[in-house]
């Protein structure tokens, strides 16, 4: 999973507990924004629509339908440099 604070990547083994925290920057991992149902475009910012709202979406909660994200971490390096992206940009344009 990918936490909703730093935007490391968080292996997960097994379920995740209430009180689990992001070993990167300490913040709750068993909140509504690292939930894979959390979405601000519906209501009370979730998909599961029999889920009890929750007013703190950072903080940790009691949700039973809780489940992590499955979000790409954007902390990854994809091996290009920005001069090669540079560069391709570049290239669109050559007359």
């Amino acid at each position: 999973m990918v936490c909703h604070a730093c935007g490391r990547e968080v292996r997960v083994l097994g379920k995740l507990g209430r009180t689990s925290e992001c070993p990167e920057c300490g913040a709750d991992l068993h909140c509504c924004r690292n939930c894979k149902f959390f979405d601000t475009a519906v209501a009370n910012e979730c998909r599961e629509p029999v889920a009890e709202p929750v007013r703190d979406k950072a903080g940790a909660n009691f949700c039973d339908y809780f489940e992590p994200n499955n979000k790409l971490s954007l902390t990854t390096r994809s091996g290009a440099s920005s001069q090669d992206a540079r560069k391709a940009f570049d290239s669109l344009f050559k007359k």
